[in-house]
């Protein structure tokens, strides 16, 4: 059973851009690390989650790795790839976060009180060193616990007897690697039951820290080929590296380059005179009202973000009305992408009514249009 004590989730997203079809924070490695000590001193939960490009690649094709994204607290570029997009697009996303830097960092920090990370999954006996290692060598971290589930479905991994053990050893940050997809589904099915403030799935760090997988040196890091010493290290990994190598460059080709040019484009021709977000003000109705008229950009987020509570409040589906838009910047699709994920744990939806052909070109270019309800 979840202990109590935890405050409120994160409502508020931290400057968030859509990229390649994720919302992303804009953030560097010292500003996630501070986000997630505060979450861990003030109890807020925060489900991080750190895309790379095979990531970003998988969450195109499968929604419950995309709404996992979605209904994270924070999200961090963890790929030099995305970073060079983000550059293309000029998007203030600049330092790459790799999940295994942040927990370093966390780790070598020293502290009074250690942050206690419990481990949770990995191969046969890697749980085990982690915690041995991380103990022997960390002044900023300690582990108080792990357990290796084994290869067994979801389900047999979240018993009551699973999550009390965890809860049990009163850890602030769950480190989970059971593989991207089954560690992602793993956090969104027990999330709610877990007192830990900060879960997390970093598949590769549990092997960073028993010692068992070298990462690349920092020159490979920063130069974008860790994937190549991974495949030297496991050279399994190559026909992963290979496909997500390939449905990037077709990403490329098809949507992010066009998405380059047409965005400038329509944002030089957007009138900037007449810009609104609009809450639902009629009598009581079925569906809570949402209209965008004009350019809405980052001077227009804080009524965006107004806005969006009073509809999250009001516990309705939604309708955005869009006739009048002229442009979205990457910023406000990124709201609507995480908005829609707050709107589905309160099991409600979000519909985009009469959206221009323009604003449906510039969210196919986006990679999210498929993401939305049209009518």
């Amino acid at each position: 059973m979840k202990l109590p004590g935890l405050q409120p989730r994160l409502s508020v997203p931290h400057n968030r851009y859509s990229l390649m079809g994720l919302p992303f924070d804009a953030v560097s490695l010292s500003d996630a690390a501070l986000i997630v000590t505060e979450s861990i001193e003030q109890r807020t939960p925060c489900f991080l989650s750190t895309p790379n490009l095979n990531f970003t690649v998988m969450a195109q094709d499968d929604p419950d790795f995309y709404n996992s994204v979605i209904q994270s607290d924070l999200v961090v570029a963890d790929g030099m790839p995305l970073i060079w997009v983000a550059k293309l697009l000029g998007l203030p996303i600049t330092e790459r976060v790799a999940g295994s830097d942040l927990f370093a960092f966390l780790s070598e920090q020293p502290r009074e009180r250690k942050i206690r990370v419990f481990f949770f999954g990995g191969e046969t006996g890697i749980a085990e060193k982690a915690h041995q290692e991380l103990n022997r060598t960390s002044p900023g971290m300690e582990s108080c616990g792990f357990y290796d589930p084994g290869f067994v479905s979801i389900d047999e991994m979240s018993t009551d007897n699973v999550i009390e053990h965890i809860n049990s050893c009163e850890p602030d940050f769950v480190l989970v690697a059971l593989g991207a997809k089954k560690g992602q589904r793993w956090i969104m099915h027990n999330r709610d039951k877990l007192n830990a403030p900060v879960i997390s799935h970093l598949g590769a760090v549990i092997n960073f820290v028993a010692g068992s997988v070298q990462r690349a040196p920092e020159k490979w890091q920063g130069g974008g080929l860790e994937w190549l010493w991974r495949i030297k290290q496991e050279p399994k990994l190559y026909k992963r590296y290979l496909g997500d190598g390939l449905r990037f460059l077709k990403m490329m080709v098809t949507q992010t380059i066009p998405l380059a040019v047409y965005s400038k484009k329509l944002a030089k021709k957007s009138d900037t005179s007449n810009r609104e977000v609009l809450a639902d003000t009629l009598l009581p109705q079925e569906k809570f009202i949402v209209t965008l008229k004009g350019s809405i950009t980052t001077e227009q987020m804080n009524d965006l973000e107004n806005v969006i509570q009073k509809a999250l409040l009001s516990d309705k589906d939604v309708i955005v009305e869009g006739a009048e838009i002229h442009y979205l910047a990457m910023d406000t699709i990124a709201r609507l992408l995480t908005f829609q994920g707050q709107l589905q744990q309160k099991q409600n939806v979000m519909i985009l009514k009469d959206f221009p052909a323009k604003i449906i070109t510039l969210l196919r270019m986006s990679s999210v249009l498929n993401r939305f309800k049209l009518i």
